[in-house]
């Protein structure tokens, strides 16, 4: 009689004991998934001569061609703001406003906050005043902006001054010269280091994409050394 409480014993510190331990097994964490292949002609084109569009040694660009007036565009910033505050050291964003007029105004905007230092301040405030607060109209005047900006805490004369510098003037026909480069067919559009056009269906597609090409990138500058 004891051996066989011994041995129901034994089976039940035996099965606890499995138990104890299966969840460690259960619970695993699965691996990630693989990130699908890029496919030419799918998720990008190439850009034929494309170079980047402010090139700085060791840096892998990714550039966004955008217009503020685009809600597409508009929709994309916040994802966009939250990828590349966790690139890589080696990579810059660039953001490029598409412009077609030599006075564009929002383009102009763009460049002379970018001149001042303010983009942090007046970036995401522009897409939101445009198709949020409707504080802005579409076809803003550079003098509206100056007086919005204001209230944003920008000095409108020296603004003004900035948006009607030779500096300026020559970003918004280096912007221009680089977006029609690309060939992109639309807003928002991200070029990875002047070569790839990315065509992904959705944003988080574009993210990706990007992401991948970059480590392309930046797996054929480590062959070239």
């Amino acid at each position: 009689m004891t051996a066989r409480i011994a041995l129901l014993l034994a089976l039940l510190l035996s099965t606890a004991l499995s138990t104890a331990l299966a969840p460690v097994t259960a619970y695993a964490a699965p691996a990630a998934p693989a990130a699908p292949a890029l496919v030419e002609g799918q998720d990008y084109t190439v850009i034929a001569d494309g170079q980047p569009y402010a090139p700085l040694a060791g840096k892998i660009e990714v550039a966004e061609i955008f217009l503020y007036t685009c809600h597409h565009c508009a929709n994309f910033d916040p994802m966009v703001q939250a990828w590349k505050a966790r690139l890589p050291k080696d990579v810059r964003f660039s953001y490029v406003p598409l412009v077609y007029e030599a006075d564009d105004a929002l383009g102009q905007a763009y460049f002379a906050a970018e001149s001042m230092g303010a983009l942090g301040t007046t970036h995401a405030r522009t897409f939101q005043a445009i198709h949020e607060a409707h504080t802005l109209p579409r076809n803003a005047t550079l003098g509206e902006v100056a007086s919005y900006y204001a209230e944003l805490g920008l000095d409108a004369g020296r603004f003004t001054a900035a948006a009607a510098s030779p500096a300026v003037a020559a970003k918004m026909a280096r912007a221009r010269e680089f977006a029609l480069g690309s060939g992109l067919e639309g807003t928002p559009a991200l070029v990875v280091n002047g070569r790839y056009l990315v065509t992904g269906r959705t944003f988080e597609d574009q993210l990706r994409i990007a992401g991948q090409l970059v480590a392309r990138e930046r797996a054929a500058a480590k062959r070239r050394r």
